[in-house]
């Protein structure tokens, strides 16, 4: 038996409205994810009714690493790095008309604008200089051509996709803050979802391995980043949801170039947990989590807080 689209709201597409900051790779200390916002409720599921749906996302986030921390940043290096990321981010999502069977797809793409402001001690070889920056406008866009999902039974749920982040955004190397990570990353991600207690007791998770292009204009080229984000929600008849959610990130391999190299590669790590509620009414679902970051490394560290709306036509 097939899931319908009265079932599942069609919440694939959050991953891409949430699935990268405004950062600048590990290169800046932090990457295209954040620590827990990339687990999506029904992460799983393409349902077969086809159409077009759009998420709107908002996600907040504000960290920093300490100040002794020396971390590389454009052409050079800072300490004391504290950064505040603002992502507003439409994307729209085509279910393809293949009807119910084992097998659902779907394509996506994404239009992201960022407000990024910086604050460091810039290290430029022996000089140094405190200092900050701040930047908006069109951030990387991402595109999936194919996501694939299998439904092995009305409870559980596979998809497998390809996530593509072009650098689509301005970047300026001698700037501190920048709305481009001046690389295009390639993300094969797979979802899973586990349904119980009648449909209203959801398990999703989301992995997936980032491969960063070099950064030419620095040198620097970002080591692959291994995920996993997951949430659990217990749903009322009211429309309610309520859960946890969180998230793992673990570099796999040192960044290299001349910066990445002087700092031993600059290999980063982090982990987080915290509330999720949902609430859907009609064709409508709203999500909001607040996360709390630990067990950090040459990365920043703080609280993300995202809020999203899927609207399905």
């Amino acid at each position: 038996m097939q899931p319908t689209a009265r079932c599942f709201p069609l919440s694939a597409a959050l991953v891409l409205a949430v699935a990268c900051v405004p950062a600048h790779a590990t290169e800046g200390g932090l990457g295209r994810p954040i620590t827990g916002l990339q687990g999506t409720s029904y992460a799983g599921v393409v349902p077969p009714t086809p159409g077009f749906n759009l998420v709107v996302g908002y996600a907040y986030y504000s960290g920093d690493i300490g100040a002794q921390r020396e971390t590389p940043i454009g052409i050079g290096t800072a300490i004391g790095l504290s950064a505040q990321f603002d992502l507003l981010n439409f994307t729209g999502l085509y279910v393809w008309p293949t009807g119910e069977g084992r097998w659902n797809y779907a394509s996506a793409a994404s239009l992201p604008f960022a407000k990024v402001d910086v604050e460091a001690d810039l290290r430029l070889g022996r000089f140094g200089l405190s200092t900050s920056d701040e930047e908006s406008g069109l951030y990387d866009m991402t595109f999936v051509p194919v996501i694939a999902s299998r439904h092995f039974t009305q409870a559980k749920h596979m998809s497998l996709a390809l996530y593509i982040y072009a650098p689509t955004g301005q970047y300026d190397p001698a700037r501190l803050a920048n709305v481009s990570l001046n690389n295009w990353t390639f993300s094969p991600t797979v979802g899973y979802t586990q349904l119980g207690q009648g449909g209203t007791l959801e398990f999703s998770a989301v992995a997936a391995v980032d491969f960063y292009t070099e950064n030419d204009a620095t040198d620097y080229q970002n080591g692959a980043v291994f995920r996993v984000d997951a949430l659990l929600i217990k749903r009322t008849p009211k429309g309610w949801g309520f859960g946890a959610a969180g998230g793992w990130i673990e570099q796999l391999e040192d960044d290299t170039g001349p910066t990445a190299d002087r700092l031993n590669g600059f290999r980063g790590q982090a982990l987080s947990i915290g509330p999720i509620v949902t609430y859907k009414t009609g064709k409508v679902e709203f999500s909001a989590r607040w996360l709390h970051e630990f067990d950090v490394e040459n990365r920043l560290e703080g609280n993300p807080v995202m809020l999203t709306g899927t609207v399905t036509f």
